[in-house]
């Protein structure tokens, strides 16, 4: 397998390659690689923290939880954070790489958020348990959260008073999209969910007093629907398969949907809804390894963080400046912007986070400097290295950068050759002057060199 093709792979599957890791799998077939990828994600290796004290402040009443109202919400804002952080690191050193980027994907899809802790991780656990699963396990299992239950108010879905909530954002943006039910769907679909609940350490219930038993009638079959049958029925459109499909594509593959492509992909997926299947044939087509399927997708806040660990390793000696960070660039984890998630693409960059982006490296890895030009480099890159970063955010992020760990990985590789393994995509005729025109001083250097073009926000 082409050196290209594998940085590639690596790139959309996980995070990134290093080249001595490279260089031991290049010899390899294809389908060898794709398959060391995905058994090496087998193993289900949850995030948790000690939430033993905040357990015991909840109690198994709600007069106990009440009391310690506080002292809970105190704690959970505590411990969210270093769940955040726990993530990054978990991305950028895990060998459970395809899992934890399937992970990413999943927390931008079945979005959710709340502000008790147990509930937060349970639910982070559970996007991780599934992310390479059978995808009708997933929702039914995301469905009973009770991250979800609160975040959709399926818990105040009872037969007296149905709320729509959860039934609504079940098609709109989990199964099936916009246009592809009508709204006697949704009122039946929430008919089919009351009675859905949780207990105060964060357990699924299915409370029968308050669940209508009465006939439904979704998608044209009738009968005693609850919710595992109301996804059933959802499943058993063949436009799940394919919104689902749409959804990967974009995300792995291209922003611009190949319909050839996406009813390939549509085709696996229906048969049993296997989402390893899925990603394995994505990974194993022609298709995902075309010129114009590489280098093409701006990297997100996360993916552009986590690449950069994973070349050199970074250590914030306040995790506080990491949430920050994420915060200016557009993207907290666990912290969406509404139930839509963030919308991706293009939407990463603006005039105030791309300017950000292209200083990040020298802020993280060379105290915000940029080695000098020679005369006639680009102006507009020349602009990234104004003290402006330096007096405003060089103090702020206080981090030490591992580059033993890059010179042990880098060591075989000639300074000439770093960009192949730093840059995703063809550098422009303006970035070539502007890398011509540089004192290449070291590996070190120049790799933050090249992590400072704009081609590197590319992946």
């Amino acid at each position: 397998m082409e050196q290209k093709h594998i940085l590639h792979l690596y790139r959309r599957l996980g995070f990134g390659i290093l080249p001595s890791e490279l260089d031991e799998i290049s010899k390899k077939s294809k389908k060898q690689i794709v398959n060391n990828l995905f058994d090496a994600s087998k193993t289900i290796t949850p995030l948790t923290q000690d939430t033993s004290k905040l357990k015991a402040l909840i109690g198994d009443s709600y007069v106990t939880a009440k009391e310690n109202l506080r002292e809970i919400q105190k704690l959970s804002r505590q411990l969210t954070p270093k769940l955040n952080v726990a993530w990054i690191d978990r991305m950028s050193n895990s060998t459970e790489v395809v899992r934890e980027k399937m992970t990413l994907f999943w927390a931008n899809h079945f979005v959710c958020e709340d502000n008790n802790y147990i509930y937060t991780q349970k639910y982070h656990n559970t996007l991780r348990k599934h992310a390479l699963g059978n995808f009708k396990d997933f929702v039914n299992a995301v469905s009973k959260e009770a991250a979800m239950t609160k975040y959709l108010n399926t818990k105040q879905n009872k037969k007296q008073k149905p709320n729509e909530n959860f039934a609504r954002e079940l098609m709109e943006l989990f199964t099936l999209g916009v246009g592809n039910y009508t709204e006697q769907d949704i009122k039946e679909a929430a008919r089919a969910f009351t009675g859905y609940a949780h207990d105060l350490q964060g357990n699924s219930l299915f409370r029968k007093r308050l669940h209508d038993h009465g006939e439904k009638t979704f998608f044209g079959q009738t009968g005693n629907f609850q919710g595992n049958n109301i996804v059933d029925i959802i499943l058993n459109q063949k436009r799940c398969a394919q919104y689902i499909c749409e959804k990967l594509y974009r995300y792995y593959v291209n922003d611009v949907i190949n319909k050839a492509h996406v009813e390939e992909m549509t085709q696996v997926f229906y048969k049993n809804y296997n989402i390893e299947a899925l990603m394995r044939h994505v990974c194993s087509s022609k298709w995902f390894y075309a010129e114009e399927n590489i280098g093409n997708k701006i990297k997100s806040p996360i993916e552009l963080l986590v690449g950069i660990q994973t070349l050199v390793p970074t250590t914030f000696k306040n995790q506080k400046q990491l949430l920050y960070l994420q915060r200016l660039l557009g993207q907290v984890l666990l912290d969406p912007p509404n139930v839509a998630g963030w919308k991706g693409g293009k939407n990463w960059i603006d005039s105030n986070t791309i300017t950000m982006r292209l200083k990040l490296p020298s802020l993280l890895l060379n105290s915000a400097y940029i080695s000098k030009t020679e005369e006639g480099a680009s102006d507009v890159l020349m602009a990234q290295k104004k003290n402006y970063f330096k007096k405003n955010f060089g103090k702020r992020f206080n981090v030490e950068s591992n580059w033993n760990y890059f010179n042990k990985h880098f060591k075989n590789i000639d300074i000439n050759h770093l960009q192949h393994y730093v840059l995703a995509c063809n550098i422009s005729p303006v970035a070539k002057n502007y890398l011509n025109g540089l004192q290449k001083v070291s590996k070190q250097e120049y790799c933050v060199q090249l992590m400072s073009l704009p081609e590197y926000q590319m992946c």
